[in-house]
């Protein structure tokens, strides 16, 4: 019937509270099976965390009921991850290090084929936030710090979930958020201010949705935070100019979680839920996540008068459009084929991408290690499956359980370097907790050659609630390092944690350190590949590394002007640079040419080492002088190339003006007139660059 209907023929024959049923979603969790039914009768718009059969029976009563299909929604941040027989891939920061949009894009399509297979329609992915303040909990759903990166990979991520055919039983809808300067907050504080402005906003932190909207992606999910005092769940400027009129936004917007209420309880800024509900709904948002109190709000403010019903009917329209456009009201069960679940293909991609976003970030020449030798691994991180997870899995939600027993397969570092050379293992102590082994973990250093010390952090300090004022070692674990390091035995140190860490004690200490940070599945496998030299290094970071907490921000795209440039007490420099990456090889750039009528960048890349090995170009540029501050350095183009020990390849990027555009005062995209630098090599750093001067002769407006 529904598919014989135009959209807003289905508008017109529903029911006030049928709209307002459609507008809200409901938390499976945090209501009983017989409410949930009773909401799936009602005619609601969307459940999250349900899954399987008990979701294609709500979606049966709902359908019984002549209710438009439900939308299911789940948090795969990477991977299927709530349900334990789904593959657990890296966290998105650990993937952006493997700077591969194709591989990105692979995961997304085969989570979307495991979610699924539980009658899933809908994931709150990709984060598109910048994280570029690692006190901040939740860097780990990031991309990195870098719009252009984040762009490339969140579009790719996009084009992986929906796929080629939206009405495939095995594409989802995917969601862009946290719109907009979430990550932004002041002091890293999660869900708190962002001191924006628009121009900035636009400038920075709008291209990566963008990118998003160009590959199609369905919703949008606003931000916890706000913009200069004012709340993005509430700001119509940036929900209906911005992202509807400016950026041709033409899917649906859902709140994030209880946000609704949050503005009347934490944040204060309404009375009451009925204030706050009309004001969401005027605002531009479509769908209210588990604020189920929304549902007799908004229906009392039609029936009063605070709120036109046409308001609703807009948003209920946006909704449907996205059911209809993913083939709903067609087959709203989904896959119901769980061959893909624990499929080798999806292993052998989470190992895959696990190995490319080993980042090599120190080496004295002590790795590749040989097999031969006798290794002492020493810390908790190395044989704890839920630090290297990280957030967003079955361990943490959709209800904290961390005693869970882990569902293999998995590898963890120790059993990676178990498997590969004789190994003694000693705790050493925990990364939190009174557990300290530290004697035991020293007469193991003692009896051995070499010693892998792996660190990091874990769930209780890192995630969504979990922001930090120190990113360094925890105590425990800085005197187990102090301990180990007075034995004299070489210290390989094996970073295991959601972001960056500030060690440069660690840094100097240790002979060689690496990091894949939450590498999932196989993320310690593809370590011990590493430190065993089965595999070339090849990743690159996607984040700074900051030589101290206090030293933020230091992302390398920071603005010119500062007074002395540095603060008196530190380093000028970050601990480790944006796009960072060492190999067990060598790469050198040569030829390197800018056409400027064509801009069109030409160089030669060469592996000058005696092992392949796969070279990541980064290409920057700098406006010399803008209307307004610019950064000093750009990312706007890169590109994995791999070659043999000896080999050389040619590398072409062609440009347009575009690429070399800001955000003016009047908050338009323009590419003025004047001198720029182009940046190429194999990190941000100035001395891994080689600059060229050019021209542009005009000025454009875009």
């Amino acid at each position: 019937v529904y598919m014989n209907n135009s959209i807003l023929q289905i508008i017109d024959g529903m029911t006030l509270e049928q709209k307002a049923a459609q507008l809200t979603q409901i938390s499976y969790a945090h209501v009983t099976k017989a409410q949930a039914e009773e909401w799936a009768r009602r005619g609601v718009g969307s459940f999250l965390h349900v899954i399987g059969d008990e979701a294609r029976q709500l979606q049966k009563i709902a359908v019984k009921s002549g209710n438009v299909p439900i939308i299911f929604g789940i948090d795969a941040i990477h991977g299927h991850c709530i349900n334990r027989k789904a593959t657990v891939y890296p966290s998105q920061l650990s993937m952006a290090c493997s700077w591969d949009a194709a591989l990105v894009k692979q995961v997304a399509r085969e989570t979307a084929e495991e979610v699924t297979t539980d009658g899933v329609h809908w994931v709150f992915s990709p984060v598109l936030c910048l994280g570029r303040d690692i006190r901040w909990g939740r860097v780990d759903e990031t991309f990195g710090e870098d719009g252009y990166l984040a762009g490339e990979l969140g579009a790719a991520m996009v084009k992986g979930y929906q796929g080629d055919s939206e009405t495939s039983a095995m594409s989802v809808v995917a969601c862009a958020k946290h719109f907009i300067g979430y990550g932004e907050a002041i002091g890293g504080r999660d869900s708190y201010d962002s001191e924006l402005t628009y121009r900035k906003l636009k400038d920075t932190f709008f291209p990566p949705f963008e990118k998003a909207f160009e590959a199609g992606c369905a919703s949008v999910m606003t931000a916890y935070g706000s913009i200069d005092g004012t709340p993005c769940t509430v700001d119509d400027r940036l929900l209906k100019s911005i992202l509807r009129e400016e950026a041709g936004f033409d899917g649906f917007v859902v709140t994030d979680w209880d946000n609704i209420t949050s503005l009347v309880s934490n944040k204060h800024s309404f009375e009451n839920i009925d204030q706050e509900s009309v004001a969401a709904l005027n605002a531009g948002n479509d769908m209210m996540m588990f604020t189920s109190e929304f549902y007799n709000a908004i229906i009392s403010a039609v029936r009063s008068g605070k709120v036109a019903e046409e308001e609703l009917d807009k948003a209920v329209e946006h909704i449907l459009t996205v059911k209809l456009r993913f083939g709903l009201f067609e087959n709203p069960y989904k896959n119901t084929d769980k061959s893909v679940l624990e499929c080798a293909e999806h292993l052998q991609t989470s190992k895959k991408i696990a190995q490319e976003a080993v980042v090599l970030l120190k080496n004295d020449g002590i790795l590749p290690l040989d097999e031969s030798l006798k290794i002492a691994v020493i810390g908790e991180n190395a044989a704890d499956i839920r630090a290297q997870y990280g957030d967003w899995t079955y361990f943490t939600h959709p209800v904290p359980n961390y005693d869970t027993a882990p569902e293999r397969p998995f590898v963890t570092l120790l059993e990676g370097i178990q498997a590969r050379a004789q190994t003694r293992y000693e705790l050493g102590c925990q990364v939190l907790g009174e557990c300290c082994e530290i004697e035991k973990a020293v007469e193991a250093a003692n009896k051995s050659d070499v010693v892998v010390f792996a660190f990091g952090d874990n769930v209780n300090i890192s995630g969504e609630w979990h922001d930090l004022a120190k990113c360094e070692l925890t105590e425990n674990q800085q005197k187990l390092f102090d301990a180990l390091c007075k034995t004299g035995k070489p210290i390989i140190s094996v970073m295991i944690a959601s972001k960056p860490m500030c060690i440069p004690y660690v840094i100097e200490k240790s002979n060689a350190v690496i990091t894949n940070f939450n590498g999932g599945m196989f993320g310690g496998e593809a370590l011990a590949q590493a430190i065993f030299g089965e595999i070339n290094p090849s990743g690159k970071l996607p984040i700074t590394f900051p030589y101290h907490t206090g030293q933020q921000p230091s992302h390398y795209g920071m603005l010119s002007g500062w007074h002395g440039s540095k603060y008196q007490d530190l380093p000028e420099k970050p601990l480790f640079s944006f796009g960072h990456g060492l190999s067990y090889t060598s790469y050198e750039y040569s030829d390197v040419v800018f056409d400027e009528k064509l801009l069109r960048l030409s160089l030669t890349v060469t592996n000058t080492g005696d092992k392949c090995g796969t070279e990541i170009i980064q290409v920057y540029f700098r406006d010399k002088v803008s209307t307004v501050l610019t950064p000093i350095k750009r990312l706007i183009a890169f590109e994995r190339v791999e070659l043999k020990a000896g080999e050389s390849k040619r590398i072409d990027f062609v440009f347009t003006t575009k690429d070399f555009s800001f955000v003016n005062k009047a908050e338009k995209r323009v590419t003025e007139k004047g001198e720029f630098t182009i940046m190429v090599g194999g990190s941000s750093d100035d001395e891994r660059l080689t600059m060229l001067d050019f021209t542009v002769d005009k000025d454009y407006s875009f």
